[in-house]
């Protein structure tokens, strides 16, 4: 009888301290070596908003390149939660899967691979000790505003007369740091968690935007520091709802910010209270350019065993 691999696997709850809060994400730290067709399979059979393989690097610079794919299959290169837990993971919990980590306590600077670009990571602790990470994304791009609002509203399943979230802001506009997303802007916190959105007819608004997903945002979150309460939809990768996106809030942190406001250089964005696992986001700035720092926990581990 043939023997079939047995690769390992984590899922590691990112945007939190706490398992099973959180944007969870499925890592595969060792992948070099998986087939190419198999990726999307994989990512499918985890069924998580995304699915992370670790490989060793093809561009000069690069620590570790990573691939991520969404239960769809499509596969996705912003740097957001899929990046982050993958550094966290690496940074606080290995140090045995042929060196391909610093183990608890690792510190530094490290470089990624996302697609064709190259972008830093620092890894370092808090104030308490416990590991932290913080992604450059790209430089901020602004892009198309929806001619027809009345027909985004409808596709969100929200009232018109609710968009926009006022203090000089477009009611929606696509924003770039690494993946297109669409900004939309409501009145209130009530709004934005309201909404119910069509996914079909989302799929058919949004490429002709430039969009990838929608981030529903408005300006008066629950938590006192925080600066948005924000939701966020992707039809077109196959996400229903996803609990903390970081490849948005970099894009939503540019847009407050080039509208004055921010209190500080800063943001912080609240995300996931609809499904029941809050999430902090928190954004500062490199000049123009967002950083995405946060934490996370990890919730489980085993072997996933390949075909043959």
């Amino acid at each position: 009888m043939a023997v079939r691999r047995r690769v390992p696997f984590v899922l590691v709850d990112v945007f939190t301290d706490r398992p099973l809060d959180g944007n969870p994400l499925a890592l595969l730290p060792d992948a070099d070596g998986i087939p190419e067709a198999l990726l999307p399979r994989i990512a499918r059979e985890f069924n998580q908003a995304e699915t992370t393989f670790l490989l060793r690097p093809t561009l000069p610079g690069a620590d570790h390149r990573l691939r991520s794919f969404t239960p769809e299959g499509t596969e996705v290169f912003g740097a957001g939660h899929n990046a982050l837990g993958a550094w966290w993971w690496l940074a606080a919990c290995t140090d045995r899967l042929h060196g391909r980590g610093g183990g608890p306590g690792v510190a530094g600077r490290r470089h990624q691979q996302l697609g064709d670009a190259v972008l830093p990571v620092t890894l370092g602790t808090d104030a308490d000790g416990r590991s932290e990470v913080t992604m450059r994304q790209q430089a901020p791009r602004f892009g198309a505003e929806p001619a027809r609002p009345a027909e985004l509203a409808g596709a969100l399943g929200v009232d018109p007369s609710q968009l926009g979230a006022g203090s000089g802001l477009p009611v929606a506009q696509v924003v770039f740091t690494g993946a297109a997303h669409l900004m939309v802007g409501l009145r209130d916190r009530a709004a934005v968690d309201a909404a119910r959105p069509d996914a079909a007819r989302l799929r058919a608004v949004l490429p002709g935007l430039g969009g990838e997903g929608v981030y529903l945002y408005s300006l008066d979150p629950r938590e006192a520091d925080a600066d948005a309460h924000a939701r966020f939809f992707n039809p077109v990768a196959g996400i229903t709802e996803d609990p903390a996106t970081g490849t948005a809030a970099g894009p939503l942190a540019c847009l407050l910010r080039r509208h004055g406001l921010l209190r500080t250089d800063g943001a912080v964005v609240a995300q996931g209270h609809a499904l029941g696992r809050p999430s902090r986001l928190r954004l500062d700035f490199d000049g123009d350019t967002p950083q995405l720092t946060g934490r996370a926990a990890l919730a489980a581990s085993g072997e996933l065993t390949l075909p043959e």
